[in-house]
């Protein structure tokens, strides 16, 4: 089982308030999959005699499927992007892990001889949409239904920030804010300079949009708009936007204030992700199918896995996930050479690289989505295919790639570097 190729469009930032702030924000999230997706077969996957008929199935990942980004079971970016008719398709929410989960599917149908081929793509535009369009049943939150649990704390659930600060305490001694505000600079300045390198050309197919606050000048997007040179002395400034949950195990509020020095929680928009626009597409594809039609692997998928966790510290899930990948595979942490962990916040990669022990040096060393962005639905496709552009280029073996999952999931993939 191959990934023979992958492709994503730049990384916008989102501004829901200010919509001509974003480069993407006069067009919609399944046009900009679309137009990816025409560019990608008309271009890059012609040079390799793969076709859009060749497509056994298509999956389409979003975390917010509503509105205009209602997909018709995937079949809407199909007809904009040319696919025959015959080409079948799926929608499919795992939140953070939508794409990747669309990828898994896919997988799972090629092993299983199903099809020989499959497409893996994702979308998300939250300046266009976002919170919008969702009617949530919070009836186990109502103590006089029959769906009542006393165990579950919805308003920190569907609080990603809050989750955050949660895991943030749980954990406490092992991580300080300044912690969380270096690896936010970090994951920056890594970003700033793979793109100055020139390693994101590689997988970034350019889109026409328009100049942040002029949508009357076009221009050609070909880099991610939030990644920026940062340092500890700004980023430690900016705004704190969680509120602590003063956990009595930690000694509560007089505990909190006297580690912390404030009453304030330690998530700012230095230590997570933005919010953004973007789209990303996979091929996968049956080794010997490959073999015979003369294409070379990116990457071969080696095992897949995914969890449930506490959704009030959904933060967590990427270590189980990992945890299921990693057995399946018979493999260790130890094994694994490259990382790609979501920065839905800092604190998420942090204690993914604490619970198995990773040394910075394997972890999201392009820069994470901290800087190059988190359009939730596509991003577990990024994670996959910068991981797998990194072993090529570091020439290393293994790879993972994994994500926290709101609601209390993680996914997460296994691939290895054949050319190692």
């Amino acid at each position: 089982m191959w990934l023979v190729d992958y492709a994503r469009t730049a990384f916008s930032r989102s501004r829901p308030t200010q919509p001509e702030r974003d480069v993407f924000g006069e067009i919609r999230g399944d046009a900009l999959l679309a137009e990816l997706l025409m560019k990608f077969f008309d271009g890059r996957l012609a040079d390799k005699g793969i076709e859009r008929k060749d497509m056994g199935e298509v999956s389409i990942g979003v975390a917010a499927g509503v509105l205009e980004n209602w997909t018709y079971g995937g079949r809407i970016p199909l007809f904009l992007a040319g696919f025959p008719f015959e080409v079948p398709s799926f929608f499919i929410d795992r939140q953070c892990g939508s794409a990747g989960s669309g990828m898994h599917v896919g997988i799972m149908e090629i092993m299983t001889g199903q099809i020989k081929t499959a497409l893996a793509t994702g979308f998300e535009h939250m300046t266009r949409v976002r919170g919008k369009g969702t009617d949530p049943n919070i009836s186990s939150a109502n103590k006089k239904s029959i769906f009542y649990r006393p165990e579950l704390d919805l308003q920190t659930t569907f609080n990603m920030l809050q989750t955050a600060q949660k895991l943030y305490e749980e954990e406490v001694p092992t991580f300080t804010k300044e912690d969380l505000d270096k690896f936010g600079v970090r994951s920056h300045n890594l970003a700033v300079k793979s793109h100055e390198d020139g390693f994101f050309k590689g997988e970034i197919i350019p889109i026409e949009g328009h100049a942040p606050g002029n949508v009357e000048e076009k221009m050609i997007i070909d880099r991610d708009m939030n990644a920026r040179k940062s340092t500890l002395e700004a980023v430690s400034q900016l705004r704190r936007i969680s509120q602590p949950f003063f956990l009595e195990k930690n000694g509560g509020k007089e505990g909190y204030v006297k580690r912390e020095g404030t009453e304030e929680g330690v998530i700012t928009a230095g230590n997570s992700s933005p919010l953004n626009a973007g789209a990303t597409a996979a091929v996968l594809m049956e080794a010997e199918e490959a073999k015979k039609r003369g294409i070379e692997p990116l990457a071969r998928i080696v095992s897949i896995g995914w969890a449930g966790v506490d959704p009030t510290v959904m933060g967590r899930g990427p270590v189980p996930a990992t945890q299921k990948a990693l057995q399946y595979a018979n493999l260790s942490a130890e094994d694994i050479d490259y990382w790609e962990i979501n920065e839905a916040f800092c604190i998420v990669a942090l204690n993914c690289m604490d619970k198995f022990n990773l040394p910075e040096e394997k972890v999201n060393v392009m820069g994470g989505s901290t800087a190059i962005g988190h359009p939730l639905g596509s991003t577990m496709i990024r994670l996959t295919g910068t991981v797998a552009r990194i072993l090529k280029e570091k020439k290393a073996k293994y790879g993972i790639a994994n994500a926290c999952v709101g609601g209390g999931q993680g996914v997460a993939t296994i691939i290895e570097n054949l050319d190692a």
